[in-house]
């Protein structure tokens, strides 16, 4: 299984270049980056952490409902150099970027007491803030470095707790200097944040030592790619974000030449998906910026939170189990309602008529006595009473940890939209698997037909399009893209379109001359927002010799 791979770390560059799988050659900007390093710390780097951004090709917004998605690392990545820093407290570290617009910071985490995370599987939303160590993060004005920040934190609380402070060498974290670049471009839809958070946590711990060996200096099993993902999930919430694994788990253990159908219940798990010959994938940026933790409000964490009342409200009127206290997801509402055995995950044939099921099951959150026509979402207080609970023991369990701004709050629009795209994703997968067996043309357009349908959703439903967005995706069919759809959590950010092989360059032409943010483009300020990718390996570091 991918997931229980451990971590890529590499000591030949040939090696490294040969397994991101590209065309792009890598080697000039890995050198800059080293060189960049060693003039401004003077010393070169003992490491380099990388981390790929990633393309959903389909799946958007049902991850933290727990179905499963099918995205592809991406060519575009994050790089950190690094090294240990002389004479400086344990834990200083400074942090520079190759981008000017960044300026160097310099932090340090201070021990605190508290309740301890034993381990990287335990950790939840409660542990994030049950914590061993402090170090200011700022949520209402994101800074670059505070992924840095996030991606430090899950080191330091899983592998530097006060039980091994003082009893031996590596007890607490050492000094580190750190320098950032990347060409994911910030707020696309891409995941640049999950990309930075990766790299990030993989620094630290390759800086640490943690991945040296396949026992750990404190005595722990080597880190997998699976205990990475978790890890670098619970992270990014440092900064606002409710992520739901999709881009983490995408980041860290994607193979070239194929995308990932990545599930998560009852655990997480990844299977390779090869694409079918002759299909490519282009990201366009709409140059609308999206960043998913300062609109979580009104965007990303009000999804959450209405998919998770949603979901208890359709299991209690479907007359399923409920713990006391319990947060139950669509993905869990839909295994009750046919019996899943605990731990076991139902096939994806059972699976797929379960979700034609739901499609029909959702009408029940619907409010009484209205029609498609009229307001569909419901008040708080509406939905307080629709969820059987008191007051105070729906804002402990659904508003406690999170801060959400609406009106109406629409339920059965978001549940409609997730078992709909959760069914997509299936048949996509399917689609990709059969492809052998099947013409090409008609492969293409039932690939197409899932995308285009998907972005319908998302644009309805799920309402996190943008008129950006839906105008780039109808300009890129124009111009030649079987479907488009957007990418990502939305609201801004990138659209993802299959285009046939060899008609690349006249579609990105086209798009070019009709979409008015890239007229005025070229060369590599165009190249910059419009792109063809190929599917790329997932994180890994390089170990640079003695």
């Amino acid at each position: 299984m991918a997931a229980l791979e451990p971590i890529p770390v590499f000591t030949q560059l040939s090696d490294l270049y040969g397994n991101l799988g590209t065309t792009i050659d890598h080697a000039a900007k890995w050198s800059n980056l080293a060189e960049e390093f060693q003039k401004r710390f003077g010393k070169k780097p003992a490491y380099i952490a990388r981390a790929p951004g990633r393309v959903n090709l389909i799946g958007e917004h049902i991850d933290y409902c727990l179905f499963g998605v099918l995205p592809a690392a991406i060519e575009r990545d994050i790089l950190i150099a690094c090294a240990p820093k002389t004479h400086a407290d344990p834990g200083y570290v400074v942090a520079d970027n190759l981008q000017d617009k960044y300026t160097k910071q310099a932090f340090k985490p201070s021990p605190k007491r508290n309740n301890s995370v034993s381990s990287i599987s335990s950790i939840d939303d409660e542990d994030v803030h049950a914590e061993e160590w402090h170090l200011e993060i700022n949520t209402t004005e994101l800074r670059w470095e505070s992924y840095v920040k996030a991606g430090y934190y899950g080191v330091l609380n899983n592998y530097f707790t006060p039980s091994k402070r003082g009893d031996s060498d590596g007890a607490y974290p050492i000094p580190v200097d750190l320098l950032v670049t990347g060409t994911v471009p910030a707020g696309s839809g891409l995941s640049s944040s999950a990309a930075m958070v990766v790299a990030s946590t993989l620094a630290f711990l390759a800086v640490n030592g943690k991945l040296d060996a396949n026992i750990a200096k404190d005595g722990s099993n080597k880190i997998s790619k699976g205990d990475l993902v978790k890890l670098a999930v619970a992270n990014e919430k440092r900064v606002g974000v409710n992520s739901g694994g999709m881009d983490q788990a995408a980041s860290v253990i994607c193979t070239p030449s194929s995308a990932l159908y990545i599930s998560f219940f009852p655990s997480l798990f990844a299977s390779p998906v090869p694409l079918p010959s002759g299909a490519v994938f282009v990201c366009a940026n709409s140059m609308v910026v999206s960043d998913k933790a300062l609109g979580a409000k009104k965007g990303y964490n009000l999804r959450v939170v209405e998919t998770l009342v949603g979901a208890r409200i359709l299991a209690r009127q479907l007359g399923l189990p409920l713990s006391e206290g319990e947060k139950i997801t669509l993905r869990e509402v839909a295994g009750r309602l046919v019996g899943e055995v605990a731990d076991q995950e139902m096939s994806i044939e059972k699976l797929s008529e379960v979700l034609e099921r739901m499609d029909m099951e959702v009408d029940g959150l619907k409010p009484v006595g209205r029609d498609d026509g009229e307001e569909l979402g419901v008040t708080m207080e509406e939905m307080i009473r629709m969820s059987e609970l008191s007051e105070e023991e729906f804002h402990e369990i659904y508003l406690s940890w999170v801060t959400v701004e609406a009106t109406h709050f629409q339920l059965y629009k978001r549940a409609k939209h997730v078992f709909s795209e959760a069914l997509r994703v299936l048949k996509f997968r399917q689609v990709c698997l059969d492809a052998a067996s099947s013409p090409p043309e008609t492969v293409m357009q039932t690939l197409g037909d899932l995308m285009n349908e998907s972005q319908t959703s998302c644009r309805d439903l799920y309402e996190c399009s943008c008129p950006e967005l839906d105008e780039l995706t109808r300009l890129a069919r124009e111009a030649g893209a079987v479907a488009s759809r957007l990418t990502g959590a939305g609201w801004g950010g990138c659209t993802v379109s299959l285009v046939p092989e060899g008609q690349i360059a006249a579609f990105i032409q086209k798009v070019k001359d009709t979409y008015p943010p890239y007229r005025a483009l070229e060369g590599e300020k165009l190249n910059e927002v419009i792109f063809a990718t190929k599917p790329s390996s997932g994180a890994c570091v390089y170990k640079f010799g003695e």
